[in-house]
């Protein structure tokens, strides 16, 4: 994805629906170079077309994990990819919600000697043929639709655990650096990992950016490595740098 497709989601995300034309006239190419740049988009799942319009995916609760999983999959393997850097064999690990923790998960059977402890079914169900892990899951209420565990179940569970490292992700990140999710659920099972882990990873793919869901998350300097698959903007990678914390992309 080149940078002017980057500025295309963005864009679109921030002002809704537009016509190819006016994309094209946004970014001062050809309607055809914008077909191009549409297309493959569309064919990331970062986008949607419709009747000639180009609409933002939706970012929305209700999005079934299913539907994320696929919206942008090239860019969650390349945060899986950098995420495994930072961890190793023989460690404990805490994995929250979300499709980029997931992916992480399928990459985690290149490791031996691993206790790791979830309530994110999907991540899960992939680490069960892990050769060498002890995995431990969330029991409680499952939220069927994200294939997960959260609220006080969850909550509890991690705070019955440390772990070296937590692997989680957020719904968003606004220009300020400000996280957000969709719900008090989730920050609640959120702020549980994040207090009982040693070392916080955040993984945020370029979809979320410059974005806001209803719930804010204010302790935006509780993390040590923030990785994503495009660079941040300016602006914000200094001030994440500024406050001590690693940005892979």
């Amino acid at each position: 994805m080149n940078k002017r497709q980057q500025e295309i989601v963005q864009w679109i995300n921030k002002h809704g629906r537009k016509s190819l034309n006016d994309v094209a006239e946004e970014f001062a190419v050809s309607v055809q170079t914008i077909r191009t740049d549409i297309r493959r988009l569309t064919d990331r799942g970062l986008i949607l077309r419709s009747h000639g319009e180009v609409v933002p995916f939706p970012h929305r609760e209700n999005i079934s994990f299913d539907q994320r999983r696929i919206r942008n999959l090239e860019g969650k393997q390349r945060i899986a990819e950098l995420c495994m850097t930072k961890v190793a064999d023989y460690q404990s690990i805490f994995l929250g919600t979300g499709s980029s923790v997931s992916e992480v998960a399928t990459r985690l059977n290149e490791l031996r000697g691993l206790q790791i402890m979830t309530c994110n079914l999907h991540a899960a169900r992939n680490l069960c043929e892990h050769p060498d892990c002890e995995l431990t899951i969330a029991g409680g209420r499952v939220r069927k639709r994200d294939q997960d565990v959260i609220g006080g179940d969850a909550v509890r569970f991690f705070q019955r655990y440390r772990a070296d490292i937590g692997i989680f992700s957020v719904a968003a990140i606004n220009k300020n650096g400000e996280l957000f999710d969709f719900t008090d659920d989730d920050i609640m099972s959120l702020e549980a990992l994040v207090d009982n882990a040693h070392y916080r990873i955040l993984l945020l793919d370029s979809t979320k950016f410059d974005l806001e869901s209803r719930c804010v998350w204010n302790r935006v300097n509780n993390y040590h490595c923030l990785i994503t698959d495009v660079k941040p903007s300016q602006w914000l990678l200094s001030k994440l740098q500024s406050q001590g914390i690693e940005v892979l992309y």
